[in-house]
């Protein structure tokens, strides 16, 4: 019988700036008629950023450089070592006993639509970081390497968000929206009274990894804190136009991305596009190309039937850009769509993927499935993971 666990969600996502650790206390617990859902409570978020040269390693990866095996080997390890580090400074910091630990792991390669590959197409992922290390620092079970089992089944193995938003957010009289703001952006869409075989979600395009890529080319920075640089320009509407008319943001869901279609090459392109406006407008028209993305998605795929006023709560690391959330506003207003960061209903929204891969990690060891086949296109519900044991 399930029980009620402290669990660690380990998240470091596609912008590879370190480590996001939510410890959360989840349960069988249901609210009134929702049957099986679990209850699901933040104690708090620790992040750390990763060491600059475990950074950069990741980044070469995740680029497409060749690496020896040796080496990818113990960039694995390395991985696993630090995500163990971090669970254990969260555990301290909040005084808690960790029960169970899931590990999303360091995505390195994405290629949900496959390629060929020795004669056959091959659809892929790979997380890194090794949980046999997590597990025996915390003595503990760790559930890691969530992606593969929906990707087996048929499905883009993401987003694996919408569990959390279809447990926690979903409200039987009002229409909510969650999107989901870190490297790439992904979009949930939760109809009033929505059923688990309602439910929408997709990435729409790049989140922060453009932005990112255009601060650290043109200002030296990592990202464009608070949106201040890119609320001193204008966007360049004929480019941001000219690249919304690529085949990712008209193709319908399931969909998903990741650097192999927004990285560094792609916003290398940007930038060229860009050539002879200001610093400020280059950075105005990457964080443009978020909310727009986000916005068309939203039209094409998920606004019909929308019942007024409807609610969009945004998470992750963009939903600290104040120019992106304007922006986002301008976008859904005419929906009637308000928008505003997770912390109006409670949470955290740098927390959110932290807090998912808990969820999911307390899921598959209580032999439930994690996934949702209407928004990844798995054939079936899947129970996601491996376990290693502590």
């Amino acid at each position: 019988m399930a029980k009620t666990m402290v669990v660690a969600g380990v998240m470091s996502g596609t912008s590879a700036d370190g480590v996001d650790v939510a410890l959360c206390r989840i349960g069988p617990e249901a609210r009134k008629g929702d049957g099986d859902t679990p209850r699901v409570k933040l104690i708090g978020m620790l992040n750390t950023a990763y060491p600059n040269a475990v950074r950069a390693a990741v980044l070469r990866v995740m680029e497409g450089e060749a690496l020896s095996a040796a080496e990818m080997s113990r960039l694995n390890w390395r991985l696993g070592g630090i995500y163990a580090h971090c669970v254990e400074r969260a555990a301290k910091k909040f005084s808690v006993k960790v029960g169970l630990v899931g590990c999303h792991g360091q995505t390195v390669h994405h290629e949900a639509a496959g390629n060929l590959y020795l004669g056959r197409r091959v659809r892929s992922t790979w997380q890194m970081g090794e949980a046999a290390v997590i597990a025996e620092r915390m003595r503990c079970p760790v559930v890691s390497d969530f992606r593969p089992a929906d990707l087996a089944a048929g499905g883009q193995s993401a987003p694996l968000v919408p569990m959390l938003d279809w447990c926690l957010f979903r409200d039987a009289k009002k229409d909510r929206v969650l999107l989901n703001v870190g490297g790439i952006a992904n979009l949930t869409w939760l109809p009033a009274g929505c059923r688990f075989e309602d439910v929408k979600a997709f990435d729409t395009g790049p989140g922060n990894m453009v932005i990112d890529h255009c601060m650290q080319q043109l200002f030296g920075r990592a990202f464009d804190q608070d949106g201040k640089v890119a609320a001193r320009g204008r966007a360049i509407e004929a480019v941001v136009k000219r690249v919304m008319a690529m085949r990712h943001f008209s193709a319908p869901p399931p969909k998903s991305f990741g650097r192999e279609e927004f990285g560094a090459a792609f916003a290398e392109r940007f930038l060229a596009m860009c050539k002879g406006a200001r610093k400020e407008e280059v950075i105005a028209s990457a964080t443009a190309l978020t909310a727009e993305s986000v916005g068309l998605a939203f039209e094409r795929f998920c606004s019909t039937g929308i019942v007024r006023p409807a609610q969009m709560l945004v998470g992750g690391g963009g939903a600290r850009n104040a120019t992106l959330m304007r922006m986002l506003a301008e976008q859904f207003a005419p929906f009637g769509v308000r928008v505003s960061p997770l912390e109006k209903v409670g949470m955290d929204a740098q927390a959110k993927e932290g807090v998912a891969f808990a969820l999911l990690a307390w899921l598959t060891w209580n032999g439930m499935a994690g996934n949702v086949p209407a928004a990844t296109g798995a054939h079936h519900p899947a129970i996601l993971g491996k376990v290693s044991y502590g």
